[in-house]
């Protein structure tokens, strides 16, 4: 199975991973002069990478299951690896075992306290389990590190909880920071026009949602937000449109179930 295949959110949890393993990223204790290099790692550090590798590899095909025997087995090798605990965090999260996951996104913060990846994917666990109040100090954290490649990231997942709040005086002020890092970001454009929904600017929702539909990775979300945005605008047959590609790709998905039972104000 594709990794675009796979639904949205364990889509999303899956470039979480990459991007884990990935990262170069710095040892607890270390300054900026001593980041940890390929060249740096250990026969047995290796080893244990490439069963993290493979524990990515049975998530996307979603072998829950096999993912985290690979994982276990790469804690086996080496306990001290902290990706390992992210993303058998991350594996929890998309089997719902919220406990679980906690506890492993405890322990590989432990490892690395200074590892911004970590703190973003933990606020986003936060935001999404219904403690986004809590999210944003560890998304502020991330922003803080000036070895974090991916501020648009944070940024984004900071405004998106900042809306689930509904403070969107701080949605705006997160989104714009990340739009301007990274314009072209689908992910960003898709917050940028709910956040613009959700405080009556029609006109801006537009904007933002169409840039999204003129992106490659047209997700559910994405469709069902521009649905709603068309039909405040009037525009019945572009939200016919839409609804007939939401119906067509994601039949199953949650948003054509809203779309059905016309829950267009949820």
């Amino acid at each position: 199975m594709s990794l675009t295949a796979i639904r949205p959110l364990q889509r999303l949890l899956a470039a979480m991973l990459l991007v884990l393993l990935a990262a170069c990223a710095s040892t607890p204790g270390t300054s900026k002069d001593d980041i940890q290099t390929s060249s740096d790692i250990t026969e047995v550090q290796r080893r244990a990478q490439i069963r993290l590798q493979l524990a990515v590899g049975y998530f996307e095909q979603g072998q829950m299951s096999t993912a985290l025997d690979e994982v276990k087995q790469a804690l086996q090798i080496d306990p001290s690896l902290a990706d390992a605990y992210s993303v058998r965090a991350l594996i929890y999260m998309e089997m719902t075992e919220n406990k679980l996951a906690d506890d492993n996104f405890q322990q590989a913060m432990k490892l690395a306290p200074n590892n911004p990846d970590l703190a973003n994917n933990y606020g986003w666990f936060l935001c999404q389990t219904g403690r986004a109040d809590k999210a944003i100090p560890y998304f502020e954290r991330a922003l803080a590190n000036r070895q974090y490649s991916s501020p648009a990231k944070a940024l984004n997942n900071a405004g998106m909880c900042s809306l689930k709040l509904k403070n969107l005086v701080e949605a705006d002020r997160y989104l714009s920071r990340a739009f301007q890092f990274d314009p072209a970001n689908p992910d960003v454009n898709l917050s940028l026009a709910k956040l613009n929904l959700a405080r009556g600017d029609n006109e801006r929702a537009q904007f933002y949602a169409r840039r999204v539909l003129a992106s490659e990775r047209l997700t559910a979300d994405a469709l069902w937000t521009a649905i709603k945005v068309e039909r405040r605008g009037g525009d019945r047959q572009a939200e016919a449109g839409l609804a007939n590609q939401l119906r067509r790709r994601f039949p199953n998905s949650p948003e054509y179930a809203a779309f059905v039972r016309g829950a267009f104000d949820e």
